[in-house]
């Protein structure tokens, strides 16, 4: 049972059911692919679609409107691929559903901020830990620093880049709520404590699947730069190549789970 704690953000409760459970409220599709590829690349979504390559399953919806998820063929099986929405709390609600579809193993793919100028831009990261800076993940969990990926997942995605002969970092990624308050200072404390990246939803999204109990880890690539005087967008975003080869990647190690 939880305690009221100094901050309610430490009183973790848990409880195996709540109040609004996803599996009451959304039936299994019985067409969802068993693996499911989360990416945070809109534009290489859409371009998949334009070409063929995904075609849309099924939606969820919001009061933002709807959130599809595709089927995206890859070695000659279905793979579930969809945008989670940005930030820690639409994404592991995203999540959710998305499990409650049916889903069941998730690679994640996105772009970082990178904390060293010396992590070019668009090299493959692998996050083997997320610092919890965020408030989702301690619904999910005990409070602690860091929550780790599913070993699983991690090692599929470290087999994948092995043998397609990419270069990759092990890092620790720092995942925070408020991209307006990343702080020198705060900074300076994350890079002392060994964090390489900083993105917005790695903790929660490892925290809700060890909650389900379903595989997950991610993919980055290194995007803007925070180790300058003044910070240096990269123009990340438009790093293409890199973040169409990310989907693929994902989708291939989601399949060795």
């Amino acid at each position: 049972m939880a305690q009221r704690a100094s901050v309610p953000i430490l009183e973790y409760d848990p409880s195996a059911e709540a109040i609004l459970e996803p599996k009451r409220l959304i039936k299994p599709h019985p067409r969802m692919p068993e693996h499911g590829v989360i990416t945070f690349f809109q534009d290489v979504i859409d371009h998949f679609v334009e070409q063929g390559l995904a075609r849309e399953l099924t939606a969820l919806k919001s009061e933002m409107g709807r959130h599809p998820i595709y089927v995206h063929p890859c070695r000659g099986q279905r793979v579930a691929l969809f945008h989670p929405g940005i930030g820690a709390p639409l994404a592991a609600g995203m999540l959710e559903e998305v499990i409650a579809l049916g889903c069941r193993k998730f690679i994640a793919c996105g772009g970082a901020g990178v904390l060293s100028r010396s992590i070019a831009m668009g090299h493959v990261l692998v996050p083997t830990a997320a610092v919890r800076d965020e408030g989702t993940s301690y619904h999910y969990l005990p409070p602690s620093r860091e929550v780790e990926p599913d070993p699983q997942a991690l090692a599929a995605i470290e087999q994948t880049l092995q043998e397609r002969r990419v270069e990759y970092l092990r890092v620790k990624t720092w995942t925070t709520d408020a991209i307006y308050r990343e702080t020198r200072v705060r900074m300076a404390l994350r890079r002392a404590e060994g964090c390489a990246a900083v993105e917005m939803e790695a903790a929660a999204l490892f925290a809700v699947a060890r909650f389900r109990g379903v595989p997950l880890a991610q993919l980055l690539y290194g995007g803007d730069n925070l180790d300058t005087r003044e910070w240096d967008s990269r123009d990340w975003q438009q790093n293409w190549s890199t973040r169409e080869k990310l989907v693929e990647l994902a989708a291939e190690a989601c399949l060795r789970l």
